[in-house]
């Protein structure tokens, strides 16, 4: 007799929070833009603001920052990892060990496992769409040590440069744009020239959200980043010649 064999969901309780996740994310960074930008910011530098904020908040996730395990004598070890989602594997690089043998709160150190368990699964969603992200792969390790090291800290500067309304600002985007967009590239263009063997187009979620949607928007966005940045730059000194001619006429 056969036994039937179930159909694997399309759509899971993860996979709504791991949306609901993105969401939090896009929604912290507008609320930060309300709060460090002025009112009458133009909406180009608020939008660069937004999603440079949501980048870097979706740099260090707590599944990432946290790892969270009861050590010995009930004590519960938080280990502090470096590194972005899904990604970069430098772990357990500073541990620090919070003692909870007082009674009644071995409880805690459950619920902190339990926490850290459920924050991982979350983590673990967009690994079922691109295998790579699951383990410490060669290509994938390198581009993100450069996005935490490199591009991290200068999202963050730029985001500076908005709140000060520094003009200097257009540079560091069209440099930290060029980073993103050829760093996409190198990630997805080795999997294109061999077939595609880590990523699982299978399942509409993982193709058309996490595959498609999630990583042109890095595409789409960087490029628009650099147009307006190319924008401001140009015009600054095509009028400051302008200007200078009409000096020495």
């Amino acid at each position: 007799m056969l036994e039937a064999t179930s159909t694997p969901s399309i759509f899971t309780l993860t996979s709504l929070f791991s949306l609901l996740g993105v969401a939090a994310l896009g929604l912290t960074a507008y609320t930060a833009s309300r709060a460090f930008l002025p009112k009458n910011a133009p909406w180009q530098d608020r939008f660069t603001f937004i999603w440079l904020v949501r980048t870097l908040t979706s740099q260090l996730p707590a599944r990432d920052v946290l790892d969270i395990r009861m050590g010995t004598d009930d004590t519960v070890v938080v280990v502090l990892d470096v590194r972005r989602a899904h990604s970069l594997y430098l772990r357990r690089l500073v541990p620090m060990a919070f003692d909870v043998r007082k009674a009644g709160e071995h409880e805690l150190g459950n619920q902190l496992r339990d926490l850290n368990l459920t924050i991982s699964s979350v983590g673990r969603e967009y690994a079922q769409a691109d295998f790579r992200w699951g383990f410490a792969d060669e290509t994938v390790v390198s581009l993100e040590i450069l996005t935490v090291l490199g591009a991290g800290p200068l999202a963050c500067y730029i985001v500076y440069q908005i709140a000060k309304q520094d003009p200097a600002r257009h540079y560091w985007i069209i440099v930290l744009s060029t980073a993103e967009l050829y760093g996409g590239w190198m990630t997805f263009c080795p999997e294109w020239i061999t077939g595609s063997p880590n990523l699982d187009t299978s399942n509409p979620l993982f193709l058309w959200v996490y595959l498609f949607f999630m990583n042109t928007i890095w595409v789409i966005i960087p490029l628009w980043l650099m147009y307006d940045s190319y924008g401001y730059i140009a015009g600054t000194l095509r009028q400051a010649q302008a200007n200078s001619k009409a000096k020495n006429a």
